[in-house]
């Protein structure tokens, strides 16, 4: 039994049927990690949430910006834009279930006896891994509360308030977790956010660093697998940190991680 971690997918499945063959990845063996970012953008979205869907029961997964922003949409919260490539999905006769099984997603999750972390994004340098289970935890009641869910998706939207605070109540609280979760890339030690800057290391805001290079983070050491964050090109040089998002729908590759020993896997092809 092995068990694989593999970067943003973004509808690219070619690439990742490509990575999991070379593996001689078996389902009903192995296991397979996703860093969140299944759908958008790339070229078959829906047949990728099929293809994770058949195999649900040897994936874990957490949720990224697109994917909550494919919710948002499913639900009439927010609109497609330009470059969404969700509409198959949404007219999908299957729809529901695949739906269903995304929103089920975790924001964060942690493999006890491996000591490792999954997330989309990161966790800011204020947190402790404690901390951010929990906070986690309360965006993923949110997206299971049938009452609550349109709320959460219509609230959270926006770069406000940039810093956590746990007096926070409500959607703003939450849209703070998801900011940290599925969309952080640059902050302050204090974990007060940059939303804009998308760019490389050396393209940070005066006072603002790489969410995982402040000395102080207190999640330092600990194992953290995690995307997003393209322009990385999978290099981050902290130990115990792995990022997989290596721009496979931006012409990149897909990376695919062993997750016990470390070995990383690419796939150039790119799935058109």
């Amino acid at each position: 039994m092995a068990t694989y971690a593999v970067g943003d997918l973004q509808g690219c499945l070619q690439p990742l049927q490509c990575l999991l063959r070379q593996v001689n990845f078996d389902p009903t063996r192995d296991r397979l990690w996703l860093v969140g970012d299944l759908v958008n953008r790339g070229p078959q979205s829906l047949e990728t949430l099929r293809f994770l869907f058949g195999m649900r029961d040897s994936v874990i997964s957490v949720l990224g910006n697109h994917d909550l922003h494919l919710l948002a949409v499913a639900h009439n919260i927010e609109r497609l834009k330009k470059s969404d490539t969700l509409s198959e999905i949404l007219e999908a006769p299957d729809r529901d279930d695949l739906l269903d099984w995304l929103r089920r997603q975790k924001l964060l999750h942690y493999d006890a006896e491996r000591d490792t972390v999954l997330v989309h994004a990161g966790i800011p340098p204020q947190w402790s891994l404690k901390k951010a289970q929990k906070c986690a935890a309360e965006v993923e009641e949110a997206l299971l509360d049938d009452a609550r869910l349109p709320l959460y998706l219509d609230g959270m939207y926006g770069n406000e308030p940039a810093k956590w605070d746990k007096d926070l109540k409500g959607v703003t609280r939450l849209r703070v977790i998801t900011n940290y979760f599925t969309r952080m890339r640059f902050c302050k030690a204090d974990g007060t956010l940059d939303l804009k800057s998308k760019e490389g290391l050396g393209t940070a805001p005066a006072g603002y660093a790489p969410w995982f290079s402040h000395p102080e983070r207190k999640t330092r050491g600990q194992k953290i697998i995690f995307g997003h964050w393209a322009a990385l090109e999978g290099r981050c040089n902290e130990p115990g940190l792995f990022a997989l998002d290596t721009g496979c729908v931006w012409g990149g590759a897909m990376t695919l991680l062993n997750v016990d020993t470390g070995e990383r896997i690419r796939c150039e092809c790119k799935g058109t």
